[in-house]
């Protein structure tokens, strides 16, 4: 992966102080999680949850 995309996105995701630390950790993290970017499924409702509402009672 290119180093400026990478520093890019850690500065996105505020992950600045875990590059400098541990960068082949950021690195793997980053391209993990672009090599599965297709899997995720976008709803086609954006009222849509994809889990039932986090409220007391409900679904119990």
């Amino acid at each position: 992966m290119d180093q400026t995309l990478l520093a890019a996105l850690a500065r996105a995701a505020g992950l600045e102080k875990a590059l400098a630390e541990f960068p082949d950790d950021v690195a793997a993290a980053a391209a993990q999680a672009l090599d599965n970017a297709g899997a995720v499924k976008v709803p086609t409702d954006p009222l849509a949850e994809p889990w039932p509402p986090m409220r007391p009672g409900v679904g119990l």
